[in-house]
């Protein structure tokens, strides 16, 4: 194992490690407030556009994200729709992931106590004013967990972006192994690195749930 490869392609990995962590970032807070806001459709929007929705979600979730992605990419020019790859990559992560946060939302409202809601009724709360204090905060707290695990299912996703030539991780590990013929090396820095992510949005994840039951005990 040669380590001072590592040292002289050192630059080309740290740009692959930004990008990564800024296409992860953007491409969970995008998907995750568009799953969001179909959660609240579903819940409270007409019929017709549910089952809409509802048809969205199930052919996202029923086609692998390559596929989708090429779709967008190839496909999206004879629409009319011609992106660079990286805004290209950003919206596929985005249409990917909202139907998974669309349905973890859904759970955590479902998870609401119906009495806490009729209760709210009762004395009067306009329903905006129950999604706002109610049937976020407690729908939060029951989604939390399912919410970090897809957002770490996410972070994995992001290798798949190489394929349309967004210079991430993968695409900088690639681009290293071609031209040293050291794949060991290389592969281990992807490893570590997404290993080492996956710790950190975990622990995160854990003192954030923390935290706020925390919070919810004292309110009680």
């Amino acid at each position: 194992m040669d380590l001072s490869i590592l040292l002289q392609y050192w630059p080309i990995l740290l740009n692959g490690f930004s990008l990564t962590i800024l296409c992860w970032a953007l491409g969970t807070i995008f998907s995750m407030a568009l799953g969001l806001a179909i959660a609240l459709i579903q819940r409270y929007g007409p019929r017709l556009l549910g089952w809409l929705i509802q048809a969205y979600i199930e052919i996202i979730r029923g086609t692998p994200f390559l596929v989708q992605l090429f779709m967008l990419y190839y496909g999206g020019p004879l629409l009319g729709l011609r992106l660079e790859a990286l805004p290209a990559g950003l919206l596929g992560l985005t249409i990917y992931g909202s139907p998974y946060f669309a349905e973890i939302f859904r759970s955590g409202f479902n998870a609401v106590p119906l009495g806490q809601l009729e209760a709210a009724r009762a004395i009067g709360m306009s329903e905006p004013n129950i999604v706002r204090r109610i049937l976020l905060p407690l729908g939060l707290v029951s989604a939390l967990p399912a919410l970090v695990n897809f957002s770490i299912i996410l972070t994995k996703e992001t290798v798949i972006l190489s394929i349309i030539t967004v210079p991430e991780l993968m695409y900088s590990v690639q681009r290293m192994s071609t031209e040293t013929f050291r794949y060991l090396e290389a592969n281990l820095v992807l490893a570590l690195f997404f290993w080492a992510l996956v710790e950190i949005i975990s622990r995160f994840g854990r003192l954030l749930e923390a935290r706020i039951t925390k919070h919810l005990i004292e309110r009680t």
